[in-house]
């Protein structure tokens, strides 16, 4: 039971940050906590509202104030003892609860994940996992996917060792420092479902992301055992001890081949910047800087600079320079739709940070909402219609709206630049691409001294920079950002299987394809995260998405050491049946639309990076290995 001065301290800071917080997520919170129907029906029903938090619910003044009050007293009583009066919850509760806040159905079957991110976010272990005496798992990379697996290795008491080519954890948030650099993903999904963020920007920016992954990392003790500065040449597998024997660059240039049963490959998909195809690039007289090789001492104040591409980065780093370079002009070889970003650089109001920390209920529900608006909401409405007439622009109904939305606002944000807005207004379908969010890329276009090329640059000659049509910009510094090789999964490493047969044969170099995005065909106890068709093109976080794969891993390795086997390998009849499965279902997706180029796909026309599934349909695929799809080998006992 809290003192009394504290609990009037706890009281005010509450009553401070009630007036910030979010009202659907308030009601929820009410539920819980008093268990009252009352909160869940007319007249505090919130009513929908577009592509974001909802914070008022649509909720008259008078309403909004009767809730914040009621929370207040909630919240006063648990923190004096009271207990939750729905601490537990079914899956029908569950759902009529997220129906209710996000003020639209929400399907039965997404309960047992909504019911396992709660467990998870109160801090749930799975039970350990018993393998060999000696047995050992190398974790490649430390970035957002090596720390969360070593942190459930660790929790599981399961051995391991843990590289990291860099100085540090954090992986791609680590090495990227271009201005504007961010996360698109709210901070609040973008967090491990163990280890909340903490954040002070509701989309936090690089520096922040990079210190959370430092924090989650030293609080759950993994940090002081990472190998840092330390490089995976190749690793190979070694058919007779059945174990990889992967060779090492040390930070002082020597090299050591470790021995280990399983590697596991945290690499990251964003390792490999890809230049783009501009004869002269390299003898540009000046500086010329890739956006994942920012180099902080080129001087941008007053210089005429040249951002080639459009693309994710280029819209973070474009509004964020633009008023310190003296002329800036942007050559875009594609079209890029981007939606709305109302929270964008947006502080998370202190007393609002207190209430997360403080609360945890609450953040947990605010968490779960933001999990189903970002993650699954849109899936439906990527699906080709084939009955749909017009094909050219969109491919349903749905679809068809949004592009109606987004065209009015980009409208709306260009008005009185009709030869703007005829640039940047794409013909293919909205999400055909990755959708970007508008972080003030729209209107740094209307400043006077910001030019867009309605084309790609093809040529790089003294301090010009050449279209394809031949129009010529003059310019001091150029800014590539092209973003990355991001259909050759596993580049960075050398992966050699059975039969000496190396990844990339496998593969014909960048025809990728996993099995659950996991595991490969030929390859036995290698795993992967963020492997082939895992990206989610439909928005959301990719961090629950990394914790999946992690535990089907971990499956896998509970049942090799209750059934004491030694080798596990993808059947190849499993993994080309799933392959083609997932083709067929991209086939029925927006992005294999004709009539425009996009990363997704590999030169072959297959799409390699997106996930066709809904995140709930994966999380289940994923939620418990049948070793059924698997070649076995059991440890040999000695008579």
């Amino acid at each position: 039971m809290a003192h009394s001065a504290d609990l009037d301290l706890f009281r005010q800071r509450v009553a401070e940050a009630l007036p910030s917080a979010n009202i659907p997520t308030l009601l929820l919170l009410l539920y819980r906590f008093t268990g009252k129907e009352y909160w869940l029906n007319p007249p505090f029903v919130p009513v929908k509202s577009g592509w974001g938090d909802n914070d008022s619910g649509g909720l008259a003044d008078e309403l909004q104030t009767k809730v914040r009050s009621a929370a207040l007293a909630a919240i006063i009583s648990w923190r004096r003892g009271a207990q939750v009066a729905k601490q537990d919850l079914s899956a029908e509760e569950l759902i009529r609860m997220l129906t209710v806040s996000e003020a639209e159905p929400i399907p039965p079957e997404y309960a047992d994940m909504m019911l396992h991110k709660l467990r998870r976010y109160s801090g749930a272990i799975p039970n350990p996992v018993s393998l060999p005496e000696g047995f050992r798992v190398l974790i490649i990379g430390a970035g957002m996917s090596g720390v969360a697996a070593a942190i459930r290795l660790s929790q599981l008491g399961i051995s391991y060792i843990q590289i990291e080519k860099q100085d540090s954890t954090g992986g791609v948030w680590h090495s990227h420092h271009y201005p504007g650099c961010g996360v698109d993903t709210p901070g609040h999904l973008y967090s491990y479902t163990f280890a909340s963020g903490d954040w002070s920007k509701f989309f936090p920016l690089q520096k922040e992301i990079d210190d959370y992954f430092k924090r989650v990392a030293r609080d759950f003790g993994i940090e002081s055992s990472i190998r840092y500065g330390t490089e995976c040449l190749v690793t190979r597998y070694d058919e007779e001890s059945l174990t990889w024997h992967s060779l090492l660059r040390l930070p002082n240039g020597t090299e050591e081949t470790l021995v280990t049963n399983v590697v596991l490959s945290a690499v990251g998909g964003f390792t490999t910047p890809k230049w783009p195809n501009v004869s002269g690039l390299r003898d540009f007289d000046g500086p010329v800087v890739h956006t994942s090789e920012w180099d902080p001492e080129v001087a941008l104040d007053g210089k005429r600079v040249a951002v080639i591409g459009n693309g994710a980065s280029a819209m973070q780093v474009v509004p964020a320079i633009a008023d310190r370079v003296g002329a800036l002009t942007i050559f875009q070889r594609s079209r890029q739709w981007a939606a709305p970003f109302p929270k964008f650089q947006k502080p998370v109001p202190e007393p609002v940070q207190f209430f997360f920390r403080e609360v945890p209920h609450y953040e947990w529900l605010y968490r779960l909402r933001l999990s189903w608006i970002f993650d699954s909401e849109v899936h439906e409405a990527l699906q080709k219609d084939p009955a749909w007439p017009h094909p050219d622009r969109s491919v349903n109904a749905v679809n068809d709206g949004d592009r109606e939305t987004y065209t009015r606002y980009i409208e709306g944000q260009l008005a009185g630049r009709p030869d703007l807005v005829a640039k940047v207004i794409p013909s293919y379908p909205p999400f055909g691409k990755r959708m970007l969010l508008d972080n003030g890329w729209y209107r740094t276009l209307l400043k006077p001294h910001v030019t867009l090329v309605d084309e790609a640059a093809a040529r790089a000659e003294g301090r010009s920079i050449h279209a394809i049509s031949g129009e010529t910009h003059g310019a001091d510094v150029v800014i590539v950002a092209s973003g990355y090789d991001t259909t050759r999964y596993l580049l960075p490493v050398q992966v050699i299987g059975r039969n000496s047969r190396t990844v990339r044969e496998v593969w014909n170099d960048d025809d990728c394809q996993a099995y659950l995005g996991t595991v490969v065909a030929g390859f036995p106890n290698f795993f992967m995260l963020y492997g082939p068709n895992t990206a989610l093109g439909h928005r959301g976080s990719f961090i629950f998405t990394i914790e999946s794969q992690i535990d089907y891993v971990l499956s896998v390795l509970r049942q090799m050491g209750e059934n004491k086997l030694v080798e596990v390998e993808c059947r190849q009849d499993v993994y080309e049946r799933y392959n083609r499965k997932i083709q067929q279902m991209h086939q029925q997706m927006i992005w294999s639309h004709a009539g425009m180029s996009t990363f997704f796909r590999n030169d072959r026309g297959r799409i390699v990076t997106n996930s066709p599934w809904r995140l709930v349909d994966y999380w289940k695929l994923l939620k418990e290995a049948d070793l059924g799809d698997y070649r076995t080998v059991p440890q040999v006992v000695p008579d």
